[in-house]
């Protein structure tokens, strides 16, 4: 097996895709955290799009998230996806819908306005209206835990923190959803992908974002 050194930021969930595939495939590797805001050189010439994480493989340098976790799977024993092709790629098209979750979820805490946010809130609770209909559980298919379930999980965790913050309604009482949510974050290799302040960091990310949650965030710490 190749020695692996993995460049990652604590606090993003496209990292915690491939520490949950490392952890599960039970794979050796050095990490080196780095500080997004002021990059440096050495990493601007490994990634060509500037952006974590990245995989070296003796020598060899590959990036982005997911093609990451493939290979990862690829070459290891056993699958974290289904055998049978079809359901395989069905669980990697909603890997990719994930995406577009997380897509939403950085607007919701970013965003500047009311109108704004209430928008991306909106659009989680349909995103996860939508995904609800396809969960099996305890786990999305069932009771083996896939790749999918980890991608999920970097989603899940945002919302956990989030719920601590005011009623989001995200579930809007959907079972199906909370077990799963609380299925995946019970998973040791997920709840290992983040550091154990975890919330403290990203509640300290948001409010220097100086966004609508950041300020509904301040005025809830006034009263």
């Amino acid at each position: 097996m190749p020695n692996y050194k993995l460049t990652s930021f604590p606090l993003c969930p496209y990292v915690q895709r491939a520490l949950i595939v490392l952890a599960e495939k039970e794979v050796p590797f050095e990490r080196v955290d780095i500080d997004l805001a002021n990059k440096p050189d050495w990493f601007l010439k490994l990634s060509p799009l500037g952006k974590v994480p990245v995989l070296e493989a003796d020598g060899h340098v590959l990036f982005e998230s997911q093609v990451i976790a493939e290979y990862l799977d690829e070459v290891t024993q056993g699958s974290l996806h289904p055998a049978d092709p079809l359901q395989k790629a069905r669980h990697r098209a909603w890997i990719e819908f994930a995406s577009q979750a997380l897509a939403t979820l950085w607007g919701f805490y970013t965003v500047d306005t009311a109108e704004e946010f209430e928008a991306k809130r909106t659009a989680l609770l349909e995103q996860f209206a939508r995904v609800a209909e396809q969960v099996e559980g305890p786990f999305f298919t069932g009771d083996q835990f896939h790749m999918v379930d980890g991608v999920w999980g970097t989603v899940f965790r945002y919302i956990q923190s989030f719920e601590n913050l005011g009623d989001f309604d995200f579930y809007q009482g959907s079972e199906k959803l909370r077990n799963w949510h609380d299925a995946v974050l019970a998973r040791q290799s997920v709840i290992d992908a983040v550091p154990a302040d975890y919330h403290e960091q990203l509640l300290a990310f948001v409010k220097n974002r100086n966004s609508y949650l950041a300020t509904t965030i301040a005025d809830k710490a006034a009263a």
